[in-house]
């Protein structure tokens, strides 16, 4: 609790990563393994409906829940808002009947939990009680905590625990209490981290940091923004840069080792070849085919894209296609026809057992083009399944002589089915996490459709108070105007504080309906909304979904009835697919 404090309260990286090593440095294992797991984005599920926590805090803090909501409504977060309303601990004992001896409390003070406790006799077990089970337990630990360990605790099992420093700095505070290089122990972090004493000192140690089954960091690209007249003044000649396609699919590396008999999930598909996506996530189940593709040798790490591909049109499937192949123990066997994949390799992380991250950029494509080239890019195994082609592939070098010539070629972008172009320097290393000047994403311009606020909904955290989340909808008929307006998307950012605060004020005067948190609004103000991707969706009623919308700008020159239509969504969405 004490580290939660230190760390929102100041806006300073060094001194937050100063809390942090101190923390590392002085706590017991496995504490500080939990701390780890928690602060780098270990998934908690919520384990209480936010309906039961509410009714229970209301409950014992003898409000109605309209005065909760009101509460609520002002502070924008439920973690916070049950830490302000909930009386004290004593009162909650008194009120429950908890006696002192029963829960934390010695000599009348509250005694401070270490992590541990909380997390493995607190927070874990919520997920396993029945609803009078997970009462008794949250009313046992109101009873036991006060004020900020309050507030931690709803966020701990809130779901998903925001803290004031971001990933990169706690891995950097913990490589400085173990007295390593950061990028060292980004590569210790890497892959799966269970929260216990052993696997934290291993860490710390640098025991078992050779784990054949554990991917490198990824090396992240910055995006481009400069107009292609200003490359020679940013980037030098085009002649220093090596030019590929950006995929839209999920990014990856295949580990090929002599054993990796320690993980059993990886042996389902291969005993010798693993999966991990950049977000840390073990996927071998889920592409079989790519892990039991012949040809790699062992001693392989290969960096790359998972595709859903068509050789027919010879181009990427949609991402929806491929998410079809997700979160799954096991790819079903009928999925392979319909939902082929590849992997698109793109750079080679460990060659001949030799990490070879340190290699200029051009040799590292060399290698990677002759690994191929002598049978890396197999046939898929499963082919008498129906899964055929190469399943493991080179991704092709964009041919280009100067910078205009390669801004005609990102015009190819939306034809070819992806994002736009990656630059990377000739001579430059594979790096650990987001570093300027060497790889560059310089993506096509987002597609844009002008749309009508219908819905609004309150904020969080600072603009709580307003209404800041948008619900935008197009309209049904042949032309703008006619038909009826249908949802297409949500966006919450993009405007100005201003801008928010003249739409709050629209939304406050010109309400009709309103339906729990959301306002149904009159609908007049027309947004154009900028995205990334467009797919087919059945959980939406215009059978479109949006990927990263956001909005572009307020349309202040238009009417509602000079909106967009649905036909011209789905038009988009015919030609992202090259149909």
């Amino acid at each position: 609790m004490r580290l939660y404090e230190e760390v929102e309260r100041t806006t300073r990286t060094s001194e937050k990563t100063a809390a942090l090593r101190r923390y590392f440095e002085e706590v017991e294992p496995a504490d500080a393994a939990w701390a780890l797991s928690v602060l780098t984005g270990k998934r908690l599920t919520r384990a209480v409906p936010r309906g039961r926590l509410r009714a229970w805090a209301c409950a014992a803090a003898g409000i109605e829940e309209w005065l909760y909501r009101a509460c609520y409504g002002a502070v924008g977060d439920q973690g916070e808002t049950l830490a302000l309303l909930l009386p004290s601990a004593e009162v909650m004992r008194e009120r429950v009947g908890i006696k002192n001896d029963e829960c934390g409390v010695m000599n009348d003070e509250l005694v401070e939990e270490s992590l541990t406790v909380v997390m493995e006799e607190r927070v874990l077990p919520l997920g396993m009680l029945s609803e009078s089970g997970q009462r008794r337990l949250m009313e046992d630990t109101w009873a036991t905590y006060d004020g900020l360990a309050r507030f931690v605790f709803h966020k701990l099992i809130g779901g998903a625990f925001r803290f004031g420093a971001a990933k990169k700095v706690v891995i950097n505070a913990l490589a400085a209490a173990a007295g390593v290089e950061p990028a060292v122990m980004q590569h210790r972090m890497s892959g799966r981290f269970e929260p216990t004493a052993e696997a934290f000192e291993a860490l710390v140690s640098g025991d078992g940091a050779d784990d054949p089954a554990r991917p490198y960091p990824f090396y992240l690209a910055y995006q481009l923004d400069d107009p292609p007249e200003r490359f020679e003044e940013v980037l030098g000649g085009a002649g220093g840069w090596q030019a590929e396609w950006k995929w839209d699919g999920i990014r990856a590396q295949v580990i090929r080792r002599e054993s990796l008999a320690n993980d059993n999930a990886a042996e389902a598909a291969s005993p010798r070849t693993l999966v991990w996506t950049r977000g840390d996530e073990l996927v071998t189940p889920a592409f079989p085919e790519i892990a039991a593709a012949a040809g790699l040798p062992v001693g392989t790490v290969l960096d790359g894209e998972i595709l859903a591909w068509d050789d027919q049109q010879e181009r990427p499937m949609s991402f929806a296609r491929l998410q079809r192949r997700l979160n799954r123990k096991s790819a079903e066997l009928m999925l392979f026809p319909e939902v082929p994949v590849v992997f698109m390799a793109y750079d080679i992380l460990e060659h001949g057992g030799e990490d070879v991250r340190a290699w200029e950029t051009v040799d590292r494509r060399f290698a990677l083009e002759a690994l191929l080239a002598g049978g890396g890019a197999a046939q898929s195994p499963l082919a008498s399944a129906g899964v055929g082609g190469e399943v493991i592939r080179l991704s092709p070098l964009i041919e280009f002589g100067s910078w205009d010539e390669l801004s005609a070629k990102r015009d190819e972008s939306r034809e070819r089915g992806v994002e736009g172009v990656m630059l990377k320097r000739k001579n430059a290393v594979y790096a650990t996490g987001r570093k300027r000047g060497a790889w560059w994403k310089w993506k096509v311009d987002p597609y844009t459709v002008d749309c009508v606020m219908v819905y609004a909904q309150r904020g969080s955290g600072r603009r709580s108070s307003l209404f800041t989340d948008y619900t935008f909808a197009v309209w049904t008929g042949e032309r703008s105007g006619e038909g009826e307006l249908v949802p297409v998307t949500k966006a919450y950012s993009g405007l100005t504080d201003e801008e928010f605060a003249k739409v709050d004020r629209f939304i406050q005067k010109h309400t009709v309906g309103k339906r729990g948190s959301f306002r149904q609004v009159e609908p007049e103000l027309v947004f154009e909304i900028a995205f990334e991707g467009i797919q087919e969706s059945d959980r939406h009623k215009s059978g479109i979904a949006l990927r990263f919308p956001r909005m572009h700008r307020w349309r202040t020159d238009k009417p509602a009835s000079e909106a967009d239509t649905l036909g011209f969504l789905e038009g988009l969405l015919r030609a992202s697919e090259g149909r």
